[in-house]
């Protein structure tokens, strides 16, 4: 029998290699590793998949061993968790049927049909969840023959319809599947791909969260569900630091923190589109100067271009097909044309600028000596999300992105990504976030050659390596055009969003048929490098409200300083004193109201005004402010040129906090 025959080669995390028999499982190759490894086995990963240790390796895998160690043990720890939601449910409600259970980020959820539970059933839920948990019950894999399968699930419509596109190799399964594999604990099984824990004493600590009503896969025309959302963690101190994170997120959520600053709103004549009041827009013009100053340094020309296109661009840039394919584009055919020339034509809001772009690029004959060639925009575009995953300004329809593209030769690839990627670092740090960058690969829609996708890939990869920072590899999940660096930004909780991100892209200036003169008089293909060092002016300042919790640094705060007047008679005064912050390009107010000067300064507090400077007689008379922060700290008798001198240092270098009264 040959080698080929006889063993399967795969590739450990290291780069190193490793042959083993043909049929060897995920355990097998842990403990060809080593004893403790194979001990220590939990799951494993395919190219990136997770998968249950019992799993055949298949030639030229990549592989990865998740032991208790691992950041994928708790996804692991989760699904079972959601295996016992399902156990209890039914103890509870012999009639219910079950549809699907997955892990999520936060935690688990199950989908169910035929029970009425509310909130108060949920206490009892969980009840029944310890006392399974106590009860320690292995969790066992089988694998059945696809017959025997379907006389297990008969009469339960929900798995049928699974176990039916299995077979039929629909939904990411294999063709010409032969057995399934269910997972049992106790009284209780389910069709399961898993993988799971070895018992459910695993799971150390568990809580459900809350209900939601659902449809079946998602589709509005499918049966009604109950949703049941929980979580659970390898101890109880950990659940107890969950829930203190979730009370925190929820005191730092942007959409109450925006209603009460009085930042933005979404009404319902413009669901996804936010409005951004006059506050709001301060915030966000500070933002566009800001990335304007650094597209300067990289050397972007801004430009603008039209929301309103033909489709024609998308179908030549392959955005119409990949948007449409989900009805996430926004388009519709001319049919009451004013001109016989626009009839018939089918038109759409843009859901990225790139295309247009490349317009600009291919308006004239491009030399080599001219690359890069890069474009700036604050790009307005829209996708037609679904009503139900709109999330405030972090998931919306309408959008601005601060994009650019660059348009570049094969020896510039490396240069340009890095300068960009080091900017991006740059922009995360003055907003105190830490960055961690990740390169997102081919996924299964990508458009062009592998070869295409190989050789942009190698390239990313050598810029991530010479900033010597370390990155992580998310298969599959780059762009249909492209492979992508995405930078993850951890806020002050600890949450990690995607903001900016640079994409490689060989396949859109081949669809456009771009090219330039090269040195050699010749006519060749550039590539086009997609940025954004934000991402979206809305996700971006959605983040920033959480981060900072409404308390912005001075540079970026809608108010910066409000004058706090003792009495009408030093009113003159304190709008002296703010025309000269005016000057300074300070945004100032007079609290000139009737309300105490203990009420003036708890609201200004209450609003997160950096500075307050409090003026009486006293200080009008010696030419001095009082200044207090909104940290309740306080300085009496400043000069106020001194205090303006400092203002536009701290302005200047972007601190985070007011920094004043630590002098």
């Amino acid at each position: 029998m040959s080698r080929q025959e006889s063993s399967v080669t795969v590739e450990l995390p290291d780069g190193n290699t490793l042959d083993v028999p043909s049929g060897t499982t995920v355990e097998g190759v842990a403990y060809e590793i080593g004893p403790g490894l194979g001990d220590d086995t939990v799951a494993g990963k395919l190219d990136g998949e997770l998968v249950d240790k019992a799993d055949p390796v298949y030639d030229g895998a990549t592989i990865e061993i998740v032991t208790p160690s691992a950041d994928e043990y708790l996804q692991v720890l989760r699904h079972s968790a959601a295996h016992v939601l399902a156990q209890a449910v039914l103890r509870h409600y012999p009639d219910a049927k079950l549809a699907t259970g997955p892990p999520t980020e936060e935690g688990f959820y199950y989908d169910f049909d035929g029970v009425d539970i509310d909130e108060g059933d949920l206490d009892d839920l969980v009840a029944e969840m310890e006392s399974i948990v106590e009860d320690d019950l292995d969790i066992e894999r089988e694998e059945v023959p696809l017959e025997e399968a379907r006389e297990r699930v008969a009469g339960d419509p929900y798995k049928e319809e699974i176990l039916e596109d299995l077979a039929a190799g629909d939904r990411g399964a294999a063709e010409d599947i032969e057995t399934v594999s269910f997972y049992s604990q106790g009284d209780f099984e389910d069709l399961c791909a898993g993988p799971h824990v070895a018992s459910t004493g695993e799971i150390g600590a568990v809580d459900l969260r809350e209900i939601a009503a659902t449809n079946w896969r998602g589709d509005e025309d499918e049966a009604r569900l109950t949703r049941v959302y929980g979580t659970a963690f390898e101890s109880e101190s950990d659940l107890e630091d969950y829930w203190e994170r979730k009370e925190e997120a929820e005191r730092r959520d942007h959409r109450r923190i925006g209603q009460e600053m009085d930042l933005f709103s979404i009404p319902e004549h413009s669901p996804g589109c936010v409005h951004f009041h006059p506050d709001g827009m301060a915030i966000r013009r500070e933002l566009e100067d800001y990335i304007r100053e650094k597209n300067d340094e990289l050397g972007y020309e801004e430009v603008w271009t039209p929301e309103l296109n033909k489709t024609d661009l998308w179908k030549t840039s392959g955005h119409y097909e990949h948007f449409c394919e989900e009805d996430e584009m926004f388009h519709w055919e001319q049919a009451s044309a004013r001109t016989d020339d626009d009839e018939g034509d089918e038109y759409g809001l843009k859901p990225m600028n790139c295309a247009n772009h490349v317009h600009l690029y291919q308006r004239q004959r491009r030399s080599y000596r001219e690359l890069p060639k890069r474009y700036s925009e604050f790009g307005t575009c829209y996708r037609n999300e679904r009503s139900g995953e709109l999330s405030g300004m972090l998931r919306v329809r309408g959008f601005t992105q601060d994009d650019g593209h660059a348009f570049v030769r094969r020896d510039q690839i490396q240069g340009e990504v890095t300068r960009t990627l080091e900017v991006i670092d740059e922009v995360l740090d003055d907003f105190g976030l830490d960055v961690t960058f990740k390169l997102e690969t081919q996924p299964d829609e990508a458009f062009g050659d592998d070869a295409l996708w190989e050789r942009a890939e190698d390239d990313l990869r050598s810029s991530l390596d010479s900033l010597g920072e370390g990155y992580e590899v998310e298969a599959g999940e780059g762009a249909f055009y492209g492979p992508k660096i995405a930078a993850d930004a951890e806020d002050a909780i600890g949450r990690e969003w995607t903001v900016g991100t640079v994409q490689l892209d060989f396949v859109q200036p081949e669809r456009f048929d771009l090219n330039y003169v090269g040195e050699d008089n010749e006519e060749h293909t550039p590539v086009m490098i997609h940025r954004a060092l934000l991402g979206t002016f809305e996700r971006f300042m959605g983040v920033m409200i959480e981060h900072f919790a409404g308390r912005f640094p001075l540079w970026l705060a809608p108010e910066q300083v409000r004058v706090l007047p003792l009495n009408e008679e030093v009113l003159g005064y304190a709008h002296r004193l703010k025309n000269d912050f005016d000057d300074d390009g300070f945004r100032v107010s007079v609290a000139d109201g009737d309300d105490t000067l203990q009420r003036k300064i708890r609201r200004a507090h209450d609003e997160n005004v950096p500075y307050m400077l409090i003026v009486g007689p006293d200080e009008e008379e010696s030419g001095t402010v009082s200044v207090r922060d909104r940290a309740e700290r306080e300085a009496r008798d400043v000069d106020p040129d001194d205090f303006r001198a400092h203002l536009r240092d701290e302005r200047e270098a972007k601190r985070l906090e007011p920094d004043f009264l630590d002098e």
